[in-house]
């Protein structure tokens, strides 16, 4: 299945946390900004994955570059990116793409 809707923007954000991480605070922080940012405009989906090596992949989605700009800019959002760089991250990289295409599939 081909979904036409208009193309969400999509950020893929690459992690490794520091071995204090955990106990500098960095769970609690983590999930109060999935919370927030699942309670934005235009939220679409949030997922986190941690592969055996100890990298993070956090996929986040939004409906428009306005509603991702928000999250972005949002202050909350920009004072924990001061926080993670500060206390909890060894290093990270984050894309931002535009969906050009999206196929589905799901057995019935």
């Amino acid at each position: 299945m081909d979904d036409a809707a208009s193309p969400s923007v999509i950020t893929v954000f690459r992690s490794r946390l520091r071995p204090d991480a955990t106990a500098d605070g960095y769970a609690e922080l983590a999930a109060r900004m999935e919370s927030r940012a699942r309670a934005m405009a235009g939220f679409i989906d949030f997922k986190t994955f941690t592969a055996t090596d100890g990298e993070r992949v956090s996929i986040i989605t939004f409906d428009t570059w306005d509603h991702h700009r928000e999250w972005r800019d949002d202050p909350e959002h920009r004072a924990a990116q001061r926080r993670g760089r500060q206390d909890f991250y060894a290093e990270y990289s984050i894309f931002v793409c535009e969906q050009r295409h999206h196929h589905y599939f799901r057995l019935p």
